[in-house]
This record gives C-alpha cells, structure tokens and sequence, in this order.
C-alpha cells in the first residue's frame, strides 16, 4: 500500500501497535490512519449495504449494464426518498 500510496482507511489494532512499538526502530512506521477518511468509508459502505437490501441490486439479475444502473438508481431514489 505505501508503495502505491494508498492510504490507510481502517485504523491498527492495539495489539499490532504495541508490537511494532515493542520492535523498536525494527517494527516499521506507523500506520497513517486519519479518522475523517474512515468515517466516510463506513458511510459508503452503510450506504451499499442499504442498496444491498433491495433483492434486484444484490442478486443482479440483469444482463445489461444500463439495465442495472437503473435498478441501482430506483433503489438509491427509494432510499433518499425513505430518509
């Protein structure tokens, strides 16, 4: 992921930190966790998992792209209008 520079969306566990902190300067650097970037990955994926409920989007039953976009927008159009 660093080499990519990919950031961090899902904070370290306790025990990973304590262990790289343990190793000293042999545990690597830590994680660039920034919690404004995990808030809004939890928020797009509550919001696929809403999608999700709707039985057309999860099983995907149509065989055209432009087919399904739609059925994704009649559910996302249902879920706003539900809120």
């Amino acid at each position: 992921m660093r080499r990519r520079q990919i950031k961090h969306t899902i904070p370290e566990p306790r025990d990973q930190r304590a262990n790289r902190k343990r190793r000293g300067s042999k545990g690597g650097r830590p994680t660039g966790f920034t919690s404004e970037i995990y808030k809004r990955r939890n928020e797009v994926e509550r919001t696929i998992n809403r999608l999700k409920n709707s039985r057309a989007v999860a099983t995907r039953y149509d065989k055209r792209a432009h087919v399904f976009h739609g059925t994704v927008t009649a559910a996302a159009v249902r879920l706003w209008l539900q809120s």
